[in-house]
């Protein structure tokens, strides 16, 4: 990413954003594929990020690198995947949260709450919205839909990385569309649950 030295606002919020988001599906992957992007020198820092060096520390990486390794595998499996879900419910937020803290100007204490609260509340959003989705999806008997969708969210997830590093001006706008599908899936699932309950409710009350 060339010229990050001179991040503006808008592409400063929209990275936090995406990153925050991006971390409800996928934690331990966006953690372990920024540090390996700042190791390895594609991600350089403007001097008010050097916060997230930690992300390259070597014992980061490698928590990182085990944990992506391992939500890979459980995220593939029916169930396992929403028990996995159910257990990142506080983890995900928190880890969204503090990506996002670690991004903004540590001067101004007052955007700091601010993208924390927003980062985890972004966070949290899309982790909501994928584990609904999954265990939707878990109700199916075949395993390929799962395995599917767990394999679009691995490669979304990376390739989203990639570009908003790459090109930090559009980040704003992976966030917004990260956002729109995270609220839209949230919708879609509370019309879905109310669809079924509201069928179990009539055919109880025929009975």
């Amino acid at each position: 990413m060339d010229g990050t030295a001179s991040l503006g606002i808008m592409e400063i919020i929209g990275i936090a954003g995406s990153m925050s988001l991006l971390a409800g599906w996928r934690l331990y992957l966006v953690i372990f594929a920024t540090g390996l992007a700042m190791s390895t020198g594609h991600v350089p820092l403007p001097e008010h990020l050097e916060s997230l060096q930690i992300l390259a520390n070597p014992w980061v990486m490698g928590v990182a690198a085990f944990g992506a390794l391992a939500e890979f595998f459980a995220d593939k499996i029916p169930w396992l995947d929403s028990a996995w879900d159910t257990v990142h419910t506080l983890v995900r937020p928190i880890g969204g949260a503090l990506l996002s803290l670690a991004i903004v100007d540590p001067g101004d204490p007052a955007l700091q709450v601010l993208a924390f609260l927003l980062g985890g509340g972004g966070a949290l959003l899309s982790h909501g919205g994928k584990a609904g989705a999954r265990a939707a999806i878990n109700t199916s008997p075949e395993p390929v839909s799962n395995i599917a969708m767990s394999t679009a969210e691995d490669v979304a997830t990376i390739g989203l990385l990639w570009f908003v590093y790459e090109y930090p001006w559009a980040a704003a706008g992976v966030a917004l569309v990260l956002l729109a599908l995270a609220i839209g899936t949230v919708i879609m699932l509370r019309r879905l649950l109310k669809r079924v309950f509201g069928k179990r409710d009539v055919s109880e009350g025929s009975v």
